[in-house]
């Protein structure tokens, strides 16, 4: 006989999902109310608030797609891209790869540019680029946790507009702990995750739309069940999918309230938690948080004499990827992170395609941005490396971190 669910008790200081703050979790357990209740509707149109404060915005439509982050990035694609149009994807990561992938799907023209993992993008070459190509969008991730680079976006708006391209940007892992400005940078479209430094669990996309992508989006065919829509007589192409049409969702959560799909009210609780704990803590101070901590990570892993990877002035605050030593051989990485799950319930993760067991990427964001989950984790994974005949500083890693505290 199946038991009561009962998980183990973990620190999540991977790339993410990380711990889910203990808040969160309260709000989610809140009951439901029917998803047109006028104490619901509200609700809805407190959590867009919330969102335009955590993606520095003024857009009118800021709300939730349900689902998880990838569900956020599929709906403004999707939503966006016609069959035909150029798009052009710069790669600097396997999140690069993942938007080249969705693109293709929706019948884009892709052409990519590429940086070796560990760099980012100059503004000159997202331009010379955009020359090139002439390309319709352009579709960017900010931060990449599988580099764990940070792509700068303050000039990439600007050069778009200049171009007449729509600019998307994928901010799912660095939102809430890396600065984003949607407006004061020319971002056309943002979707973001609540999985890593939002501090809650994985399953609701945050989106923003700006006027730019609204219009594009509205000029497309927008028909539910076979029934033409208002002013669909002269759209344009038909968007493939149902779910993820951004219109429909728009109507969903603007003053229409037009049903679209039944809401999920515990992740929208979630996420609205998420964003009023953002907000209450204020945007600068959150992303101070997470550069003091992450900071402090950093230079404990290099105290205790390990190699980090990758450019770390363009690394973001809230991970870190460290070069797996040598001398533990070929699976001595894997045996470094199941030891540490074994004996410390401490999580770290591994890497994808050309850094697949090469590094570990150690993430101190959300609620695990703090300074004991920093200490402990120092703490445990210089034990694990001194017993697997690593030779480390003792002492090392609690020690950087201390001084950065200090």
């Amino acid at each position: 006989m199946t038991g009561p669910l009962n998980p183990p008790p973990r620190l999540l200081m991977g790339p993410g999902p990380i711990t889910v703050d203990p808040r969160v979790l309260q709000a989610m357990s809140a009951q439901l109310v029917g998803q047109f209740d006028p104490w619901m509707t509200a609700t809805m149109t407190e959590v867009m608030d919330l969102y335009r404060h955590v993606f520095a915005t003024a857009n009118e439509q800021t709300l939730l797609v349900d689902g998880t982050s990838r569900a956020g990035i599929e709906a403004a694609l999707v939503s966006l891209i016609e069959p035909g149009d150029r798009v052009l994807v710069p790669v600097f990561g396997r999140f690069g790869h993942l938007l080249v992938e969705i693109a293709e799907r929706c019948g884009a023209e892709v052409h990519t540019i590429e940086v070796p993992w560990g760099e980012v993008f100059a503004p000159e070459a997202v331009e010379a680029a955009l020359v090139a190509v002439r390309p319709r969008i352009v579709a960017l991730v900010q931060g990449d946790t599988s580099t764990t680079m940070c792509q700068p976006l303050e000039e990439i708006g600007a050069i778009c507009r200049a171009h007449d391209a729509l600019l998307y940007v994928d901010a799912t892992a660095s939102i809430g702990g890396n600065p984003l400005l949607t407006d004061a940078w020319g971002l056309d479209v943002v979707t973001a995750g609540l999985q890593k430094c939002l501090g809650g669990p994985s399953g609701s996309a945050p989106i923003t739309i700006g006027p730019r992508a609204v219009a594009a989006i509205g000029a497309r065919k927008h028909v539910e069940a076979g029934i033409r829509a208002e002013g669909d007589q002269d759209a344009g192409v038909r968007i493939a999918s149902n779910y993820l049409d951004l219109a429909q969702i728009m109507d969903y959560w603007g003053p229409r309230r037009l049903n679209h799909h039944t809401e999920a009210t515990s992740m929208l609780y979630a996420a609205r938690e998420c964003a009023r704990l953002l907000v209450e803590e204020g945007l600068e101070a959150a992303i101070a948080r997470h550069e003091l901590h992450g900071r402090a990570m950093l230079h404990g892993v290099q105290g205790l004499g390990l190699e980090v990877f990758g450019d770390v002035a363009h690394k973001m605050s809230n991970v870190v990827a460290v070069r797996i030593p040598d001398t533990l051989g070929a699976s001595g990485g894997d045996a470094v992170r199941e030891a540490l799950l074994t004996d410390f319930g401490i999580e770290i993760g591994t890497s994808f395609g050309p850094l697949h067991g090469m590094v570990w990427r150690i993430g101190t964001m959300g609620y695990n941005a703090r300074r004991d989950a920093v200490m402990t984790t120092l703490a445990a994974l210089e034990q694990v490396l001194r017993a697997a005949g690593v030779p480390v500083s003792a002492g090392g890693g609690v020690g950087a971190a201390t001084e950065v505290y200090q």
